[in-house]
């Protein structure tokens, strides 16, 4: 059995790298060329690797953002043996141990590849999406009313990261009602306005549109936009109730603005340009995008430039942005319980931002411990300090709240007013919902197994009390396994009542959704099936689209 495991002096040398080293095409090419023999397959399969498992972090460029810098000439510093256990090792700064996951072949190769130059894939604009645009069933084509039996609001729809589908699994009894066929490694699914759609997107680029209505609900549109991406929503301003989808990509560095209902592509904008400290940078990607609920907006996060934009979606033909700067490198986010104000990790400043969506400008910058990680965060009224938003850290072993009312809580408006201690580091989603008064924090990036496997919930009444620890992977029954059994993104069904958690294990392992009553925290259900391949993230329809979290 294998544990993740702490190397501090290991992580530290990787930890302590800089962003900003260039290889140029002369001497360190060929110095780079002559040390590292790695055969053409070798880095074929390398290459795929680093896209399906690094670059999210590191960035296609390997310039760095959540994670580390991972250009050739302070990769070739550390030296081939050195990469090879970081790899197969993790570090205590947030990287998983990927000897339970690639062979050691494939870490040799992984070691070798990132001390060579960078493969930059090719440009994506309209048309090369227009080529790539699937109408499946056209609008005219499709139910008038809905065909199934489902109660739509409580449908999840939970990513199997390695096996490129979703599953579409009926809240209600709890069985799996439909898998479909998406992009690899779907990052998010999002609502349309009417709860209808489903909209996923894939780090292979591909973003699908699933119509909930069908008799067995399926795919009704594909777009391909580009190489590497993560994030979708659609419009929902009133009037413009999803007569828009945006996607963002992470390569190229732009977002594409489509028809809501087809992914039609209409118009592409690049996101390349200045970073807040006036250096250009060629791979600035598109992080988190949210749509306003008050004006015809998106709020879309540039990574690297650390700029956020509000795109203005009434006039796409004379598109206007509002820019706003912030800090670097953004990530997710999610609203506060007004809907007015959001707030955005920017983790490698380790700071939240705040924009205040009806005035259009920077409310704040606050600052956290270590490389804050929300997803969207989580909203409750804390019994002392008001209305507050929670995030947790990857790098941190708190979960830090912040005040989210300026008006009625004035004093308390965008500081950290309280640091609720959790067992260690590695959390990457909290959650909670109005009907509950639980917050559910999950750590699968600590390098503690026992930790990985299992969630901290802390009672929002009692907030001095320490967390309850539930051991969910064990809870799940699944038999013990080299891979990491990691208990990860929390999830409130439509009543508020239950929380999902995924147990991702290996991509050939068992894996698992466990079920627990919120108010209680007793076990109430254990989901398994052969076809549910490395369950990652769930979205529950009702609270998707309704932006509850």
């Amino acid at each position: 059995m294998t544990s993740i495991r702490k190397l501090p002096s290991i992580s530290g040398a990787l930890l302590g790298l800089t962003a900003g080293i260039a290889i140029t095409a002369g001497s360190a090419t060929a110095v780079l060329a002559q040390n590292v023999q790695l055969s053409a397959d070798d880095r074929a399969k390398a290459k795929q690797i680093y896209f399906e498992r690094c670059a999210g972090c590191h960035g296609v460029l390997r310039k760095g953002a959540t994670g580390k810098n991972l250009e050739p000439d302070a990769m070739t510093k550390l030296g081939q043996q050195r990469l090879e256990r970081i790899i197969a090792l993790g570090t205590d700064g947030g990287m998983v141990n990927f000897d339970d996951i690639l062979s050691k072949d494939e870490i040799v190769a992984m070691a070798k590849y990132i001390q060579t130059a960078p493969d930059v894939p090719p440009e994506h604009g309209l048309k090369e999406m227009l080529a790539s645009w699937k109408l499946i069933v056209p609008p005219d084509k499709r139910p008038t009313k809905q065909m199934n039996s489902l109660n739509l609001k409580n449908v999840f729809a939970v990513t199997l990261r390695d096996s490129g589908e979703v599953a579409l699994i009926d809240g209600d009894n709890k069985k799996i009602s439909s898998i479909v066929k998406t992009g690899y490694a779907v990052h998010i699914s999002r609502l349309s306005h009417s709860g209808r759609y489903v909209y996923t997107i894939g780090r292979d680029g591909l973003t699908s549109l699933i119509d909930m209505w069908m008799e067995t609900p399926s795919v009704v549109a594909t777009l391909k936009a580009g190489a590497d991406a993560r994030s979708v929503d659609v419009s929902k301003y009133r009037g413009y109730e999803d007569k828009y989808a945006i996607v963002g990509t992470y390569w190229p560095p732009q977002y594409v603005i489509t028809e809501g209902e087809t992914l039609k592509p209409l118009k592409v904008v690049s996101t390349r340009g200045m970073t807040v400290d006036g250096e250009y940078h060629p791979e600035p990607r598109v992080a988190s995008i949210v749509a306003s609920h008050i004006k015809p907006e998106w709020v879309v996060n540039v990574k690297e430039t650390g700029q956020i934009l509000l795109v203005d979606y009434s006039d796409i033909k004379n598109l206007k942005q509002t820019v706003i700067e912030s800090a670097k490198f953004l990530h997710d986010g999610g609203w506060d319980a007004s809907k007015r104000y959001f707030l955005v990790a920017a983790n490698a400043s380790h700071k939240i931002a705040v924009v205040d969506t009806k005035e259009g400008k920077l409310a704040a910058l606050v600052d956290t411990q270590k490389i804050p990680h929300p997803g969207r965060g989580a909203n409750f009224t804390h019994p002392q300090f008001g209305p507050v938003w929670a995030t947790g850290h990857l790098g941190a072993d708190v979960v830090t709240l912040i005040g989210t009312d300026p008006e009625k809580h004035k004093a308390n408006a965008w500081k950290v007013v309280q640091e609720l201690k959790v067992p260690g580091a590695g959390n990457l989603f909290v959650k909670t919902h109005p009907k509950s008064r639980k917050l559910w924090v999950d750590l699968p990036q600590n390098p503690e197994r026992e930790l990985a496997e299992s969630v901290v919930v802390f009672d929002l009444n009692n907030l001095s009390k320490a967390p309850v620890k539930l051991a969910v992977a064990k809870d799940a029954g699944l038999p013990e396994m080299k891979a990491v059994r990691r208990a990860v993104h929390p999830e409130y069904n439509e009543k508020g009542d239950e929380v999902w958690i995924s147990v991702w294990a290996g991509k050939t392992d068992p894996s698992a959704i466990v079920i627990y009553d919120d108010a209680t925290l007793k076990l109430k259900a254990v989901i398994k099936d052969p076809k549910m391949i490395t369950p990652t993230g769930k979205f529950n329809v009702y609270n998707t689209q309704k932006d509850i979290y």
